[in-house]
């Protein structure tokens, strides 16, 4: 595992669970740690669907960790965001099991703003 955790939804959800607002404490306090580096929350779901659903279903996913992450203090203007849709997945079988991992927010690092 990385510095920051990815989270998972709930099918067709972007609200986060208990569990995931966890995992994003634990990203916030990294990123706070960490104050050169910025991020791209990039919002993934599973290939049921549209393309143009799940574009949105994505960005609403995406935009509610950085909401949340931006509520425990880390700078909005450290983290964007992006919808994958189910254009990259991390699993290609079409199981309950695959989909559920590929309903997720990953956390990219960008760039440092300052070299270390």
């Amino acid at each position: 595992m990385g510095l920051l955790a990815d989270i998972h939804f709930d099918l067709d959800k972007a609200e986060l669970r208990e569990g995931d607002r966890q995992i994003l404490s634990r990203n916030a306090d990294a990123l706070k740690k960490f104050d050169f580096l910025r991020i791209t929350v990039e919002g993934h779901c599973d290939e049921r669907g549209s393309v143009e659903y799940n574009l949105a279903l994505g960005e609403r996913q995406a935009k509610a960790a950085y909401d949340y992450l931006s509520s425990l203090g880390v700078a909005a203007d450290r983290m964007k965001t992006v919808s994958y849709g189910k254009e990259v997945p991390l699993c290609q079988d079409s199981t309950e099991e695959c989909w559920a991992r590929n309903r997720r927010d990953h956390f990219a690092v960008t760039s440092k703003t300052r070299g270390r």
